[in-house]
């Protein structure tokens, strides 16, 4: 079986600190899976929200697929999200009371085949928080380059 890439929100860390990581299954059809297999998704402007008790997983984008026929699937479908009941009801916490955030981080394929989502409890990071970020990347990219020097 192929290695296939694991599709990461790279802007996500850097908007936003992260509290608390879950891996979450999704929801998919079967030209959904396939499409992913070959590397055609986004998360760039993906979010989580709760509707009627569930999470559900808005405006990720997920190609068609290229051999699939009339019965493919839409590209920025609402997907439902499948976690277990105490993990749903800390992230719903999370979002009501401390007015915290729930973002899509990474998918990637569990070791079993399943599509998996790595989402995020987060909060918002201030202007000098980002700053900061910048500040680490570039100081860890100028080490990386001396170590090669060497």
């Amino acid at each position: 079986m192929a290695k296939t890439k694991e599709i990461i929100n790279k802007k996500a860390k850097y908007e936003y600190s992260f509290l608390q990581e879950f891996e979450v299954g999704v929801m998919l059809v079967g030209t959904e899976v396939k499409s992913l297999r070959a590397g055609n998704g986004n998360l760039k402007d993906a979010y989580c929200h709760f509707k009627d008790g569930e999470l559900w997983i808005k405006s990720m984008y997920i190609g068609e697929y290229s051999h699939g026929n009339v019965n493919n699937h839409e590209t920025r479908r609402d997907r439902k999200l499948l976690l277990k009941k105490p993990e749903m009801k800390k992230l719903d916490r999370g979002v009501k009371e401390k007015g915290f955030t729930i973002v899509p981080y990474k998918i990637y394929f569990s070791e079993r085949g399943f599509v998996k989502i790595l989402i995020a409890l987060a909060q918002g990071k201030k202007t000098y928080d980002k700053r900061s970020s910048i500040k680490d990347k570039d100081l860890k990219r100028d080490a990386d380059r001396a170590m090669r020097l060497k």
